[in-house]
C-alpha cells in the first residue's frame, strides 16, 4: 500500500491550499484516513481524521477552518485549508489504516509528507 500526498506550499496567513492522497498498491479495503502534521521541534499530531462512512473529526486548533473528505472510488483523501495561520507550518502527512486481503489484519500506512508554509 502506497499513499502519494500533494498539494503543499506557500501561502500567506488568511490563504488557502487543498492537500490530496491517492492510496494505491494491493488494497482491499481502507477504514480510517487522515490528516497528520509535525511542525519543526513539535511531536507529531492529528490534524483531521475522517471514518470510511465520511464521518470527520479534527483538532481543536483547525475546527471550522479546516475540512477533511474521502473519495472511496478513488481511494483519496482531501483535506481543504483555509484561513491559514503561520501556526499551520509543518509538513503534512497522510495516514490511512487497510487491509490488502479479507483476511489480512488491518495495519496503518503512511505518505512521504508535503510541506506547507504559511508566511505572515
Amino acid at each position: 500500500v502506497q499513499l502519494q500526498a500533494s498539494g503543499g506550499g506557500v501561502v500567506q496567513a488568511g490563504g488557502s491550499l487543498r492537500l490530496s492522497c491517492v492510496i494505491s498498491g494491493r488494497i482491499f479495503v481502507i477504514n480510517g484516513m487522515g490528516w497528520y502534521r509535525q511542525a519543526p521541534g513539535k511531536e507529531r499530531e492529528l490534524v483531521a481524521g475522517i471514518t470510511r462512512d465520511g464521518i470527520p473529526n479534527y483538532a481543536g486548533s483547525v475546527q471550522g477552518r479546516f475540512t477533511i473528505s474521502r473519495d472511496n472510488a478513488k481511494n483519496t483523501t482531501y483535506l481543504q485549508m483555509n484561513s491559514l495561520k503561520p501556526d499551520d507550518t509543518a509538513v503534512y502527512y497522510c495516514n490511512c489504516r487497510a487491509k490488502e486481503t479479507t483476511h489480512s489484519s488491518a495495519f496503518d500506512y503512511w505518505g512521504q509528507g508535503t510541506q506547507v508554509t504559511v508566511s505572515s
